[in-house]
Order: structure tokens, then C-alpha cells, then sequence
């Protein structure tokens, strides 16, 4: 019975933790999770100053014009002007502007010519996304919902001299920009790297750097930005239009990193980032964390996710296991220290250089405590239920109380060996009374008197074991340990005789018939609890001492309590007794076993 109940509570436990884990899976916990890993994570930390943005901003559109309007000279206008110098010119700039077709021949070929002619520029191509079928290689299809089902590159006199970069900002599934993709596959096989990957290749080749450190990607191409800056973090003083009118000098420039882009938002180049949920981040600025990121080299990798549901449902498994019928403050230490130590661990784990969910496993950890709780409670309220209607009918409401702060681990079947005293009481004269009355009258003076022997077992905290007809059992010692079990047992049995004295009276005047007791008291060693089967079972005392008080019982005339001479010695002192040695054979009992009448309470 036992381990049945174990392995159902083990396969709740293996539903519930599998459950979570498969909501992790799904995607269920990803909008708490991220909102808390962004926070943990991604915190401002300056760049090194070798990045500068450059704005096509308010202040460019009111004085050169509606950008709709700009001709591709102003973009070349800009190129010249930070390359002015050969001593302080940038050692990469990027366009993060697309420049598809062409336009004004003698503007293009101005534009081409500014970007190409230190071949220190890197302007922008683009790549649409979405879903298509594609070959498997093997005469099938398959869906692919990251096709590229179009692709923008520059104009061609200007892809001609110049290195392009894609410029896609690839949003997770909330709308938060928390990666980058490195490299941009064609369905050709074609590969184009980022704008920022190729502006810090340029970089890195113009201090003779050598490759850049790539970071480690998934299967998209994407890699985790550490964000160094928040919006308005990196250099948002220049506009076009100061450059464009000499009001900057070039020297600012040498040896950096320059980005022109929009820096508005009315040109709605814009996102929400990772390290700020609140307020949006300009491309160009997005571009330039990921530059930073990338002269850096410090890259965070993600943890597969496979290998982090296989840790959840590890953890949560334990985690519900621990909650289990534990107290509750027992069960809150151990959820504080299971979501404050993954947190922790979280934090370590990401200075070392790889990314955790943060918050799956604090969410699934306080689902199974809440949970766990509730369950606890229901199952300790039906316990007390269970305590209460097994023993209220048999015990002290003392007893049931504190039978309810140990549990029901007692009321399985099986029993332990206790020492207790046990006390067996018969009505004298009952079937000759019986066979004199009518039976309505029988019922009624039976049930006065075994009223009035519960009232004298349970005023004394025992434990009333059955009735048999006329014949009760009641023992002390059980189910709980007593003190002064011995003396209790003998005070119920004095209390028997002096009550049936009164109502004797009564009936004598009620029915013209009276009956009197026969107690017998024993103590020692019996095997005490649930006997019988899962099904129908008593909770009860079987052994030689049971037997031992009923044969004192059966010898006991009416109004006389037998005990047993193990009865007088723990009493000794507080009781008068008056022995009759051996003179009563008791069936089962050899020879020599001393009976002794209790005569007075002292």
C-alpha cells in the first residue's frame, strides 16, 4: 500500500516537472524569462571611444531638406569631408543607408567615387525574410520559414568600390533586438557579412590587427550582443549638416570607426533593445554596440536549450521532491535558496562567458512550491479528517489533537509492539436480565451502561478499543505514549464501579433490575494498530497481555477490579490492594500468577 502510494506521488511528480519542462519548451515562460535576463544581463559599459555616429538628424533635415528629397550628393559631400586629410582620415565608415538603383548619373557617380577612393567604406545591402518551400536535396520539400525571399544591394558603380555589409536587425519573437546575424546567406550560397563585421575587419586590418574574432553563432548565424551602451550613449553631437559645412574638424575622425545613418524618428529606423525595454535605440547606435562587441572579442554563448530543459527538469524533479509534505518554512527555505542560488549561478555563468534562461527555473520552482503548498494543505486537511473519524470515537479529543500534529503514518495496516495497560469491563447478570425484559428495555440499560463506561475511558485519555456485546476494551500507552498510563487505566476502572453504583439505583427504580461490573487490569508488551485488511481494519491491541486482562475480567465478580501483580508494583504506594496469590487459576497462565484485588484509589 505504502509503495503504491509512493509511486503515484513519484508519477505526479515526474506529470508536474515534465509539464513545466514542456512549457519552457513551447515557449511559454520566454516572455518573463527574457524580460528577466535582459535585466540581469545587459548593463551599460563604456565603449572605447574608436566608434562615431554621424546623424542624418532633425537638425541635417532642416537645413539641407526633407530626406526624401537629398540627392546622393550630400552622402558624397560627407565621405569627402571625413577623408579630406590622408593623415586623419577614419579607418572605416559605414553607410547604414541603402542605395539601390540608380538615380542622378552625375550624383551616382560622385557618390562612387567619394566612397570608393580610400576604399575605406562599407555601405549597406539587405535581405527580405519569410517563409518558402525548399528543396531537401533529395527530390522533396521542405518548409523554411528564414528564406530569403529578396535581396537589396547597392547600385552598380557603388558595390563596384565598395565592401557591403548587411544592415538586417533580426528581432526575437517579442519584438526585442537581442541578436546579431553575422553573416547573411543567399540561397546561391552567397554570403554577405554584417555592416559591423565588416567594419571591424576594416578596422582591425588598418592597425594590422588580423582577423577579427568571430563569436560563436547558431544555426541562423545569430550571436548574442552584450549591449555596452543605452540609447544616446554613443556620440550624438554630430549631425551631416556640421560636417558637411567644416564646422568639424577631420582630425576627430583618424582612426576610427564612422556610422552615418538616420538618427530620427521620423525615418523609423529604430528598435527596442535588450539593455533598455523603455526606450528605443537607433540603428546606427545598434550597429555600433555590435561594432564594440566584436573589437571586444568578450562574447557571450548561449546554453543549447536542449541542455537547459534536461538541467530544469533535473532541478524541478529535486525541487518537488524537497517540497513534498515538508513544512512550510522548511519548503520557503528551500525554494529561496533554489531560485536565489540558479540566479547566482546565472550571473557567474555569464561573466564566464555563456548565457541561462534566468527565470525558468525560478517560475517552475515557484509554480511546484505554490503548488506543492496547496497540495499539502488539502492532503493535511483530509489527514485530520482521517485521524479525526478513525479515533474520535475511540479516544480523548486530548489524543486526536495531538495525533493530528503526528500525521497518519500510523494508520496504514501493521502495528509496533508498545507497553500498555489494558482494561477489559463486563456486565454482570446481563443475559439473565436480558431473557427477564423486553427487548427495547435491554437496549436501553445496555446502552446507559456502556455510555457510562466510555465516559470513564475517555475522561481518562484512553483508548476505547471495541465493544463486544457487554463487553468492552479500552488500553492505555496507545497511539500515543502516556504518562501515567498505569494509574489512568486504574482510575478508569474505580470510575466504573462508583458510576454504576448510581445508576444502578436508577434502574433498580426504573426497570426493578440492576446489574454491576467485572473490570480486569493488566499491563505489559502487545502489538498495537490497524489489524484487519485495506479494505475493513481495526485499529487495536492483540498479545498476551490482552488475553491476560480478559481472563482477569472473566474472573472478577460483579463490582470487583482484578489486577495483575505487575499493576500493583508500578502503582505501589497510591493504590490499596488485597492480594489472592494464585488461589485463581487464569486459562493459559501457569501456575504461581498472582491476582490482586484493587480496593482503594489513595
Amino acid at each position: 500500500m505504502r509503495k503504491l502510494k509512493t509511486l503515484k506521488t513519484f508519477g505526479f511528480a515526474l506529470l508536474a516537472v515534465g509539464g513545466l519542462t514542456l512549457l519552457a519548451a513551447l515557449g511559454a515562460l520566454d516572455a518573463l524569462d527574457n524580460t528577466a535576463s535582459d535585466a540581469l544581463y545587459q548593463s551599460r559599459n563604456a565603449s572605447d571611444g574608436e566608434i562615431v555616429l554621424i546623424g542624418i538628424d532633425d537638425r541635417a533635415i532642416e537645413e539641407l531638406g526633407p530626406y526624401g528629397q537629398w540627392n546622393r550628393d550630400i552622402i558624397a559631400m560627407t565621405l569627402e569631408a571625413l577623408n579630406q586629410s590622408e593623415d586623419c582620415r577614419p579607418a572605416a565608415i559605414g553607410i547604414d543607408v541603402l542605395y539601390t538603383g540608380e538615380s542622378v548619373p552625375d550624383l551616382d557617380s560622385w557618390l562612387a567615387e567619394a566612397a570608393g577612393q580610400y576604399g575605406n567604406v562599407v555601405t549597406a545591402c539587405a535581405a527580405q525574410f519569410g517563409t518558402a518551400f525548399q528543396e531537401d536535396g533529395e527530390g522533396g520539400y521542405y518548409r523554411d520559414d528564414f528564406s530569403v525571399l529578396a535581396f537589396e544591394e547597392p547600385y552598380a558603380a557603388l558595390r563596384d568600390v565598395t565592401v557591403q555589409g548587411h544592415i538586417n536587425a533580426m528581432l526575437d519573437a517579442d519584438g526585442i533586438l537581442r541578436h546579431h546575424m553575422l553573416k547573411l546567406r543567399l540561397p546561391d550560397g552567397t554570403e554577405y557579412p554584417s555592416m559591423a563585421l565588416a567594419l571591424a575587419q576594416m578596422y582591425h586590418d588598418h592597425y594590422g590587427l588580423g582577423p577579427v574574432a568571430l563569436p560563436p553563432v547558431d544555426a541562423r548565424n545569430f550571436w548574442y550582443v552584450p549591449f555596452c551602451g543605452e540609447p544616446g550613449d554613443f556620440d550624438e553631437s554630430i549631425s551631416v549638416a556640421d560636417l558637411i559645412s567644416g564646422e568639424i574638424s577631420a582630425d576627430y575622425f583618424a582612426g576610427k570607426i564612422v556610422f552615418i545613418g538616420p538618427y530620427t524618428i521620423g525615418l523609423q529606423d529604430n528598435y527596442i533593445t535588450s539593455i533598455d525595454h523603455a526606450r528605443q535605440m537607433y540603428g546606427v547606435e545598434y550597429q555600433a554596440n555590435a561594432v564594440q562587441a566584436l573589437l571586444w572579442g568578450e562574447y557571450k554563448r548561449e546554453v543549447g536549450d536542449g541542455v537547459q530543459l534536461a538541467l530544469l527538469f533535473g532541478v524541478l524533479l529535486l525541487g518537488l521532491l524537497g517540497f513534498w509534505r515538508r513544512r512550510v518554512r522548511t519548503a520557503a527555505v528551500l525554494w529561496a535558496a533554489l531560485c536565489g542560488g540558479w540566479v547566482l549561478l546565472c550571473m557567474g555563468m555569464y561573466q564566464a562567458g555563456w548565457v541561462l534562461h534566468v527565470l525558468w527555473i525560478p517560475i517552475g520552482t515557484t509554480v511546484l512550491f505554490a503548488g506543492s503548498l496547496a497540495v499539502n494543505y488539502i492532503q493535511a486537511a483530509a489527514e485530520r479528517r482521517q485521524v479525526t473519524n478513525t479515533f474520535k470515537r475511540y479516544v480523548a479529543p486530548e489524543i486526536v489533537n495531538e495525533l493530528l500534529k503526528e500525521g497518519t503514518e500510523a494508520l496504514g495496516l501493521g502495528g509496533k509492539l508498545s507497553t500498555i495497560a489494558v482494561l477489559f469491563v463486563d456486565v454482570r447478570g446481563f443475559t439473565t436480565m436480558s431473557e427477564m425484559l423486553e427487548p427495547p428495555q435491554v437496549v436501553e440499560i445496555l446502552n446507559q451502561y456502556l455510555t457510562l463506561i466510555a465516559d470513564c475511558i475517555l475522561k481518562n485519555e484512553g483508548t476505547l478499543d471495541k465493544f463486544v456485546g457487554d463487553v468492552a476494551m479500552a488500553f492505555w500507552g496507545a497511539p500515543l505514549p502516556q504518562e501515567d498510563y498505569i494509574m489512568r487505566a486504574v482510575q478508569a476502572a474505580a470510575d466504573m464501579v462508583n458510576g454504576s453504583k448510581a445508576l444502578s439505583e436508577e434502574l433498580m427504580a426504573q426497570f426493578g433490575r440492576t446489574v454491576s461490573f467485572g473490570i480486569g487490569v493488566h499491563v505489559g508488551e502487545a502489538v498495537v494498530g490497524n489489524i484487519g485488511s485495506p479494505q475493513r481494519m481495526d485499529y487495536t491491541a492483540i498479545g498476551d497481555t490482552v488475553n491476560t486482562s480478559a481472563r482477569l475480567e472473566a474472573n472478577a465478580p460483579g463490582g470487583t477490579i482484578y489486577i495483575s501483580r505487575a499493576v500493583a508494583d508500578a502503582l505501589e504506594g497510591r493504590i490499596r490492594t488485597t492480594s489472592l496469590g494464585d488461589t485463581i487459576k487464569l486459562k493459559g497462565k501457569k501456575e504461581g500468577f498472582e491476582i490482586l484485588t484493587m480496593d482503594e484509589i489513595l
